[in-house]
């Protein structure tokens, strides 16, 4: 675990004592490093869980997440270059080294097996991202998307830490290995029953779960393309990595506490699909879209079995690459055209025609078409949920069908149709953005060919 840590750590001074000229150079050559090295943790793992120490260790379903982490660190700095363009020195350094500093946390708390230091490192992640969203972000409604964020997360994770609290009190431990050993079940009486809604409901609004969403696309409109990045590829999958480490705590989840969530995640689901439809700013769509793809993950990690935990891991590595991409690609379009507007960057395809491309790529997997790991991920928690019960295939089709609906809406309107009359002439594409959109599709369409080693199960 250390051989990780510490070299991530250690791009903090890399980046305070890099010379100007190889600062970018330094940072992304020594995060790709990291990141190429963290591979090794996907190899197969039994019981007890790899890099084990006294608070931490990775088994199937943390190691994947771990990985994705280090993976895009290297992606957002490459991706930052073009926006911190005509800023002064201090505020590479400082931009740089924020975005660095979310990384141990997350790595912490994806691979913590202690549950406070897990809350620690689940909390700590905010205070980089609110940074990055109230100093870097493009308009005056950062701050009040940064307010959202904050209180949003914080009045849900007080209930966490109570409940935290009171599982000491009953078990005499937070270890989740003694946890699962342990007897005590949560689900007897009104105070566990207590219990057990305020162990999730943390991560229900970090996931997030329709109706505590309306952080989200405030959060992720106003963010930098970094900011962007960090939240829909990493920080929400730290709600959905959440609920899969409690809910076995709590086997089997009371009934009351299941059929609320479900429903919720799966009409949010539907309906953020149905609020895309109908979107006119390209990020604040893109953001909706991750709601309705973590609807998905939550109800298949709230009913328990084999099949849906692993449906949902598979769902949060591809959603964080695909949804990553997306933005990077509306961050593109913003930086030739000045506007998130869709009607206002339609017909791109004739000025830019690689980034088309690419454009077709992002929206294809986003629609989970084969072969992709988006699509084996929707079907295993769509069999899941329609073996546990058949009339959700009603709202799962529904909700595949729009996704659908508003992915070819939004590649035609941006790429197709008759060019805006202001466009005259545009930047072209260029290496570094060429280069950014290759590492997220290329690990998206290797992981098809062993896709076990994603799908939490062990080999």
């Amino acid at each position: 675990m250390l051989k990780i840590i510490i070299p991530t750590i250690m791009l903090l001074p890399t980046t305070l004592l890099s010379p100007p000229k190889f600062l970018w150079i330094n940072t992304t050559t020594h995060s790709l490093l990291i990141a190429t090295f963290s591979l090794h943790l996907l190899l197969p793992t039994y019981y007890p869980p790899k890099a084990l120490t006294p608070w931490t260790g990775l088994d199937q379903i943390s190691s994947p997440l771990t990985v994705l982490t280090c993976w895009l660190l290297p992606l957002m700095i490459i991706a930052s270059q073009n926006h911190l363009q005509h800023d002064p020195l201090p505020r590479k350094r400082t931009f740089i080294m924020t975005l660095m500093a979310v990384q141990p946390f997350i790595i912490l708390a994806f691979s913590s097996t202690e549950l406070t230091l897990f809350y620690i490192a689940f909390e700590a992640t905010l205070i980089p991202t609110l940074i990055l969203i109230t100093r870097w972000g493009s308009q005056p409604e950062r701050l009040a998307a940064g307010t959202y964020l904050l209180f949003y997360t914080l009045i849900s994770s007080l209930p966490l830490l109570i409940a935290i609290l009171h599982l000491h009190t009953q078990t005499g431990t937070l270890h989740l290995m003694t946890l699962k050993l342990t007897h005590h079940p949560l689900t007897t009486t009104w105070p566990n029953l207590l219990s057990s809604l305020a162990l999730l409901t943390a991560f229900m609004v970090k996931a997030p779960l329709y109706g505590l969403h309306l952080w989200l696309p405030k959060a992720h409109v106003e963010a930098p393309i970094a900011g962007s990045m960090l939240l829909a590829a990493l920080l929400l999958k730290l709600g959905g990595y959440g609920i899969m480490r409690v809910t076995p705590l709590m086997t089997p989840l009371p009934t009351p506490i299941h059929y609320p969530f479900l429903t919720l995640a799966l009409w949010g689901a539907l309906m953020t699909s149905s609020i895309c439809m109908r979107q006119t700013d390209l990020k604040s769509l893109i953001a909706y879209s991750s709601v309705s793809h973590m609807g998905l993950v939550i109800a298949a990690s709230t009913i328990q079995t084999p099949w849906s935990f692993s449906g949902a891991l598979i769902l949060m590595i591809s959603h964080g690459l695909t949804s990553s991409m997306l933005f990077c690609l509306a961050n593109t379009n913003y930086e030739r055209t000045h506007s998130r507007t869709l009607l206002l960057m339609r017909g791109l395809q004739p000025m830019l025609p690689l980034m088309s491309a690419w454009w077709l790529l992002a929206n294809l997997t986003n629609m989970a078409l084969p072969p992709t790991t988006n699509l084996m991920a929707e079907l295993t928690i769509m069999t899941a949920l329609f073996n546990w019960s058949a009339p959700t295939i009603l709202l799962t089709g529904t909700a595949t069908l729009l996704t659908a609906s508003y992915t070819l809406f939004m590649l035609l309107t941006t790429q197709r149709g008759p060019l805006p009359t202001h466009i005259t002439s545009l930047q072209n594409s260029n290496t570094r953005e060429h280069l950014l959109m290759t590492l997220h599709m290329v690990p998206l369409l290797l992981l098809i060919l062993k896709p076990e080693l994603i799908s939490g199960s062990p080999m």
